[in-house]
């Protein structure tokens, strides 16, 4: 019986020996090809538009109701893709790493290239930061509501994650047309994400982002856990996204106090 692939070019090998896959320049250039095409027909959707434009309406409403504004800088969103390797990691992932039935097939079956378009959620994805915790659910509830103004399926959920992470995971759903081998085109469906987070927890995922990728490429966890190795970098950074998490916390304490103070 064949090992458990232990690094991404074992699994390289397994897709190839067990599903004829082969991971090559091209499958890096099709991937390229079919996420650019995705990201200019977002870009360039009315959905999308109409996000980007009430980007304004929203500071100026949230400002209005709570005294603060929602955002620091009124920038656009950057939609930005999923580089090929992040990609194929997270495949590696889903298949072989986090899958507690191999070697059968994961409980949805096994991500490949005829699926794994539409089977990976954060291929092309974006950030909203806020300023306060309580934007956070301030923009899930816009972002659902454009989401039902144009008949789009969507779905989101709270992050909160031992690393010190913290964010709603916002995803829209829609069908794309992308290019097939050779010339043909098909419709798939195709996840966006949006991930809504404070500023100051962007900041800390910028600092943990090393860990992240470290953390993914690594098969077997370390004998020691970051949590009792305060002289890992991790237990810094990982300890510092809750704390500031609990700060934010009592921001928003504080201002609810001076609310009540002031009527």
């Amino acid at each position: 019986m064949n090992e458990k692939p232990q690094t991404l070019e074992d699994y390289k090998k397994w897709l190839k020996r067990e599903h004829n896959v082969e991971i090559s320049e091209r499958t890096r250039t099709r991937y390229n090809t079919v996420t650019a095409v995705i990201k200019q027909d977002y870009e360039k959707s009315d959905f999308w538009v109409d996000v980007v434009g009430s980007l304004k309406e929203y500071n100026e409403e949230y400002l209005l109701n709570r005294g603060y504004p929602l955002f620091m800088h009124l920038d656009k969103p950057e939609l930005k893709i999923k580089p090929f390797r992040s990609f194929l990691l997270k495949t590696f992932r889903k298949n072989i790493t986090d899958n507690k039935r191999y070697p059968d097939e994961p409980k949805d079956g096994w991500i490949l290239p005829n699926n794994w378009f539409s089977r990976i959620n954060d291929i092309l994805r974006t950030m909203l930061a806020v300023k306060y915790l309580d934007g956070v659910e301030f923009m899930r509830q816009k972002m659902g509501d454009h989401c039902k103004q144009y008949g789009m399926d969507f779905e989101d959920h709270l992050e909160a994650r031992e690393e010190g992470y913290y964010a709603a995971h916002f995803y829209t759903k829609r069908k794309f047309e992308i290019p097939k081998i050779p010339w043909d085109t098909e419709k798939i469906d195709f996840s966006v994400e949006i991930q809504i987070t404070t500023q100051l927890q962007e900041v800390i995922r910028q600092l943990l982002h090393k860990y992240y990728e470290e953390r993914r490429e690594r098969i077997k966890e370390r004998d020691l856990k970051w949590q009792w190795d305060y002289q890992c970098d991790e237990f810094c950074a990982n300890y510092l996204g809750h704390i500031l998490h609990y700060v934010e916390g009592m921001i928003m304490e504080i201002r609810e106090k001076q609310k009540e103070e002031m009527t």
